[in-house]
């Protein structure tokens, strides 16, 4: 039998830290192996336990959830940690910053449960996850102060169908509905994405949707 995948929850509030350990630890597949309630008991935590996933809160005390997510997923970090960051839509910005720190995926907190176990499945699976329904609202409201003031599409190196690919991302669609706006293959869409990971040197969709509105591709 294949191991479940590690989860470690991240949450000050313990209402909620006590909800999500319950819900992920009634799946089979999944195992709650810790938690705590602040931004360094989590890097600690991974430290010791190795999860496939931590499950992240951005505001905590002692270090937030964004300080937390750059020293377990960051450039530079030897192992880094799959984070899945969970927050309420007020906090956009918090979790724009947390997914340029390292994050793979976001969710929000009223999202029911069904959605908080795919995206740990998703997450912990080297996919990336974005809510479709806030990754515009998300990092667009951000667009115009994240945005450098020079670079153009025609910039980055990539070929117009890429451009497109990459726009369509970054409006929170997935494989199967890029494949079917562009009357494509779905491993057709697969290819495109793959390509321009690697042309602009990203490690998944998530610092794809960033780097599309950092560079003015998306308004």
């Amino acid at each position: 039998m294949t191991a479940p995948i590690r989860v470690l929850v991240c949450d000050d509030q313990a209402l909620i830290r006590t909800g999500f350990a319950t819900i992920i630890d009634a799946q089979p597949d999944l195992e709650v192996v810790g938690e705590c309630g602040d931004g360094r008991a989590a890097v600690d935590l991974a430290g010791r336990l190795h999860p496939d996933v931590v499950v992240m809160d951005v505001r905590m005390p002692v270090l937030d959830g964004i300080e937390a997510t750059r020293l377990l997923a960051g450039v530079g970090v030897a192992h880094p940690v799959k984070v899945l960051v969970v927050t309420t839509f007020n906090l956009d910005e918090y979790v724009y910053q947390a997914l340029r720190a390292g994050a793979s995926g976001f969710l929000l907190k009223d999202a029911p449960p069904a959605q908080l176990l795919h995206g740990i499945r998703t997450v912990a699976s080297g996919a990336a996850l974005l809510a479709p329904e806030v990754t515009r609202q998300l990092v667009g409201r951000y667009a115009a102060r994240i945005r450098p003031a020079d670079g153009t599409p025609d910039d980055v190196g990539l070929t117009p169908r890429e451009l497109e690919v990459l726009r369509l991302i970054a409006d929170g669609l997935s494989n199967g509905e890029i494949a079917a706006r562009l009357v494509i293959s779905q491993e057709t869409v697969k290819t495109y994405v793959s390509r321009i990971l690697t042309k602009l040197d990203l490690r998944d969709r998530v610092q794809a949707v960033v780097y599309a509105y950092r560079s003015g591709l998306v308004t």
